[in-house]
């Protein structure tokens, strides 16, 4: 990795970006993070960001010594330091901290900060679709954006021989919650219908929602396997994905297995909403 990282208070040459041996985060996967994009030079949302960040500290009883104001004083400060292409993407990371026995915090947690191109779709990932698979494993404090991805990074390998771009939570009782890395949203009869509870609350949807509230009625609900399967369109919404069509799910088509009609619509009005926000963020 190329570029200027911030640890605990100074800036430093990317590959030169360390934590002690004995950090929580190390050890035992205790912390929580954050990840957005700027459009141009312009963070999209980094407020609802490092919102969602103190929320997640919050719930794993993560001490989180630095405002939300302190914070993005940080970001800004590590972006300028960077060689800035048109888009890149700002992971904030806070763990436990260094831990004399391995597994108590000493309420001195670590602060990260890490700038990186964004990698974004191919065009033709939104002009064709993608698929999906669903997976069983349990989704852990979906609240909480937590560093221990090891559920999804097994999900994602479930995922990887059937050529898919995310595994979506699906639960005992047959409900699809969300994927590894997305929220996830379907088009009934023109109405956008999508998972609200024990899920991570997607900065890009609630800006998705937000921008096709003005054209599309949006529900807020449970939703089940079988009600995805017969959906007129599916999409996921994600920082990275922003609105991505998917047309088969398990290897079954959705609708005529192409992207639709409204998928489309919600994607061109998103970039719409994200190119008046960021033309107004200063820089």
């Amino acid at each position: 990795m190329d570029g200027m990282s911030y640890v605990n208070g100074a800036l430093v040459p990317a590959d030169e970006a360390a934590l002690p041996l004995n950090d929580l985060g190390i050890l035992r996967g205790y912390g929580v993070f954050d990840y957005l994009r700027t459009y141009g030079r312009a963070p999209f949302r980094l407020r609802e960001h490092l919102l969602r960040l103190e929320s997640s500290a919050r719930q794993i009883g993560l001490a989180l010594p630095w405002d939300l104001e302190e914070l993005a004083e940080i970001v800004w400060m590590t972006y300028a330091a960077n060689d800035h292409a048109p888009d890149m993407g700002i992971r904030i990371v806070v763990t436990g901290g260094p831990s004399r026995n391995g597994m108590t915090p000493a309420g001195k947690p670590s602060l990260l900060v890490m700038i990186s191109p964004v990698a974004p779709f191919a065009p033709e990932e939104y002009t064709t679709g993608c698929a999906a698979v669903t997976t069983r494993i349990p989704r852990v404090m979906p609240t909480v954006k937590s560093t221990n991805y090891i559920g999804a990074i097994m999900a994602m390998q479930e995922a990887a021989p059937f050529h898919a771009v995310e595994a979506i939570y699906r639960d005992e009782q047959d409900r699809l919650t969300e994927g590894t890395r997305s929220n996830l949203f379907i088009v009934q009869n023109g109405t956008l219908v999508t998972p609200v509870a024990g899920v991570l609350p997607g900065i890009t949807r609630a800006a998705v929602i937000e921008a096709a509230a003005a054209e599309f009625a949006v529900e807020q609900r449970d939703l089940r396997y079988d009600e995805v399967l017969a959906a007129d369109e599916v999409f996921l919404t994600s920082t990275t994905k922003e609105v991505l069509p998917i047309v088969r799910l398990d290897g079954q088509p959705i609708g005529d297995g192409k992207p639709g009609p409204v998928t489309g619509r919600v994607l061109t009005l998103f970039r719409a909403l994200v190119a008046r926000e960021c033309a107004t963020v200063a820089v």
